[in-house]
């Protein structure tokens, strides 16, 4: 099944070690120790995820109705994920992926995996 609920996708990000949410009046900023590798768009249902420039590129090139490129910053493209047109199983695998590129060595020696 394609689209992915909020309360799902909040599930997946809450399953990381560490990690702390920023609430703002339009968004909600997911960091760990500190470092920004995500937000939520409640008004369009979208995620924004850190990754790789590579991945970025990619992601945007294969289904441009799903991603949508960000912003780049520090050698990373962030990408803007709709809920809606993305799987349970290929989000979790873009938000692990988002933490691993921020969280400390420690932490992700601790969870080398998505969770579930």
């Amino acid at each position: 099944m394609v689209g992915v609920r909020v309360e799902r996708f909040q599930r997946m990000v809450d399953a990381l070690a560490e990690v702390q949410r920023a609430e703002a009046h339009e968004y909600t900023a997911f960091s760990v120790r500190g470092k920004r590798f995500g937000y939520y768009w409640p008004r369009t249902r979208t995620a924004g995820l850190k990754q790789l420039l590579s991945e970025q590129q990619a992601l945007v090139a294969e289904r441009p109705e799903v991603f949508e490129e960000q912003f780049t910053a520090g050698g990373f493209g962030w990408v803007v994920v709709h809920l809606d047109g993305i799987d349970a199983d290929e989000l979790s695998e873009l938000v692990y992926e988002a933490w691993r590129l921020t969280a400390p060595e420690e932490l992700i020696a601790a969870q080398p995996a998505p969770p579930g």
